[in-house]
């Protein structure tokens, strides 16, 4: 009876988020306009970045500081694959593709998340043995190398445009829907946001769940144990090699998945969307939430994507009512208030805002 009774209770929350869900691009929409809905799109790709740096950080317990390469892998994979760049610049390639290539992005997806797993593979093999600082500074140096050859390569092949980016990159079209335009049903006309927002939202769905199912796993328990300490775990039985290259790949494929759809969202790639700041970001909405706690990482993913909007919106109003003019830059006090953040946390929730509550 009681069983029946919690499983009645789980359904009965789990409508009504959904309807939330639902209802909430309108709302936010009607109440704020379509800035505030295109800013929920974004935190719903940080969701998905976040939930697959957890992987790699808040199960395996990898130090990854380079994670955004992946990131721009899949977002690279899309702007070349899905924009005029490459028959513009190849003329082999212009007489395969006169019409321009545009390859579907369900091709584009799954060609980026072997692309990004196998990056993660290659950067996971040489870091086997490093663990800590010295891994974090490995991958980091992983993250620029891959940012510097986007921001290079436009020279003597032309192949990523160099610092000015790749532009005219289709938008996501599925089902024979345009995401870039509204969708006409007749009874209500939905705007491109709001079809773009429920395609996140079920990417960051799709993409907990199976974070769920690989945490309840053997894997997701071999992870936790490497991560509590390696040399017990291997005593065990426990192929840490192959656990810590599975958890790179399965990491970096989430990322590479999310920079095809930020590509077709933004219909623009540039190498200054991928720098350092933005991994230290991803790693922060991990740290922040609760590391390993995958409720806690979707809240600091939320809070971490949501607030500096907030923030832009209220800081100078504030400061000009206060001062009469704007004394201290918003991305200043952004990075002040990051920091601040991590601090108190660390201090006082060494867990995260949203810790888990027993461990393996």
């Amino acid at each position: 009876m009681l069983n029946r009774h919690r499983q009645n209770r789980q359904s009965t929350y789990l409508w009504l988020g959904a309807l939330a869900l639902i209802l909430l691009p309108w709302v936010i929409g009607a109440s704020g306009g379509n800035y505030w809905v295109r800013v929920l799109d974004f935190a719903l790709l940080y969701i998905v970045l976040a939930l697959g740096l957890n992987v790699v950080v808040g199960f395996a317990g990898l130090l990854d500081l380079g994670y955004i390469a992946f990131y721009a892998l899949g977002a690279y994979s899309y702007a070349l694959l899905a924009s005029p760049h490459l028959p513009q610049h190849f003329e082999s390639i212009a007489a395969v593709f006169p019409a321009g290539m545009h390859f579907s992005p369900w091709f584009v997806a799954v060609f980026a998340i072997i692309l990004a797993a196998l990056f993660g593979i290659i950067l996971g093999l040489p870091t086997l043995q490093l663990r800590g600082d010295y891994l974090a500074i490995v991958t980091l140096g992983f993250g620029e190398i891959i940012r510097i050859f986007m921001n290079n390569l436009d020279r003597p092949l032309n192949l990523t445009n160099g610092p000015k980016g790749i532009t005219a990159i289709d938008p996501i079209q599925l089902f024979g829907i345009n995401f870039a335009k509204t969708l006409d049903l007749g009874f209500i006309k939905m705007p491109g946001l709001y079809l773009v927002f429920y395609l996140f939202a079920l990417l960051a769905i799709g993409v907990a769940i199976v974070c769920l199912h690989l945490q309840n796993s053997r894997i997701g328990r071999a992870w936790v144990a490497i991560r509590e300490d390696e040399i017990a775990a291997k005593a065990m039985g426990i192929n840490t090699r192959n656990m810590k290259l599975l958890a790179f790949a399965i990491g970096a494929s989430f990322a590479g998945i999310a920079g095809v759809l930020f590509s077709a969202f933004q219909g623009f790639v540039s190498p200054e969307s991928f720098t350092l700041w933005e991994s230290i970001v991803v790693l922060a909405m991990v740290v922040l939430g609760g590391i390993g706690h995958i409720p806690g990482v979707i809240l600091g993913a939320i809070l971490l994507a949501v607030f500096p909007e907030v923030l832009r919106g209220v800081a100078q109003p504030v400061q000009n009512f206060l001062f009469g003019q704007v004394l201290v830059d918003v991305e200043v006090i952004r990075q002040l208030i990051y920091g601040l953040a991590l601090i108190l946390v660390m201090l006082y929730r060494p867990g995260g805002i949203w810790q888990k509550r027993s461990s393996l």
